[in-house]
């Protein structure tokens, strides 16, 4: 029998790295600081009443061109080696997975970010994850030109629907938006894990723990108080530093969270199987 699934969906900037990940190296390649190139993009989306996702998408475009860098894939990519993660990110996932098979169930590792994909792909850990769901570019002579996905705040919420049913080709709406039993379904919410860093996961963070399963803030050393009323307004069910390191709060209270879905599942199992024995 195959063991139950876990999902971990993970925002990414600030979440698993410390700053947005523009900031490392694309925005001083157009000779500009971050708070400058948000506040321009601020500026634009209020001008043109635009969403702020696609905003930044155009900006970066448009700052690129003006640079005499244009912007191309193969550059977005080479950003991720200068990421910068929270302490214990590296070994997170491989260590966590051992846990997870150890206690009975398989982890599986999603992102769902407002981020850039080309950028997290270039990334150390990259391969850890099973999709990465972020803002993308659609490239024409090997420059970017048109936003082939934008992720914000709130259509990130699909991408948790996705995983529950186990739909995770973004281009099939009409599996996803199909009826089918819970029994069905490739991860229960049940097993669902959440973790973001504020307001801009609020969406999923409310989904996924009012659905059963389970949603996570974190916050960076000094700035508890930013997560605070996350967990004081019922919309996370723990606030910790953002810390992965063995030994953590993070840490420990994931490998409890694992044993106790572990446990969970099998008493599930148990109970259909005696239920299913029992005859008309």
């Amino acid at each position: 029998m195959s063991k139950p699934i876990v999902a971990f969906m993970y925002d990414f900037d600030k979440t698993l790295c410390t700053e947005n990940m523009q900031e490392y190296t694309f925005i001083p390649s157009i000779g500009m600081g971050p708070n400058e190139f948000w506040d321009y993009t601020a500026v634009i989306a209020k001008e043109e009443t635009m969403d702020r996702v696609l905003t930044y998408m155009y900006c970066m475009v448009e700052k690129a061109k003006e640079s005499g860098n244009p912007l191309t894939r193969e550059a977005m990519v080479a950003c991720g080696k200068d990421i910068e993660y929270h302490p214990g990110v590296e070994d997170w996932f491989e260590r966590i997975n051992r846990y997870g098979e150890d206690a009975g169930v398989q982890v599986e590792h999603y992102v769902l970010s407002s981020g850039l994909k080309e950028i997290i792909e270039g990334t150390s850990i990259a391969k850890y994850f099973e999709r990465i769901y972020a803002c993308e570019f659609l490239y024409k002579d090997g420059q970017a030109y048109w936003p082939k996905m934008a992720v914000n705040y709130t259509n990130k919420t699909q991408f948790v629907y996705r995983i529950n049913k186990g739909v995770l080709d973004i281009d099939n709406d009409v599996d996803l938006n199909s009826s089918r039993p819970d029994s069905q379904k490739r991860v229960f919410f049940s097993n669902m894990i959440y973790i973001g860093d504020g307001l801009t996961d609020v969406p999923c963070m409310k989904l996924v723990k009012q659905s059963g399963g389970h949603s996570v803030a974190l916050y960076q050393p000094g700035k508890a108080h930013k997560t605070a009323p996350l967990l004081k307004h019922d919309r996370v069910d723990w606030m910790f530093e953002a810390d992965f390191s063995e030994g953590s709060e993070l840490d420990t209270t994931m490998k409890i969270l694992l044993e106790n879905l572990a446990r969970d599942s099998k008493l599930k199992t148990l109970h259909s199987a005696q239920k299913n024995s029992i005859s008309d």
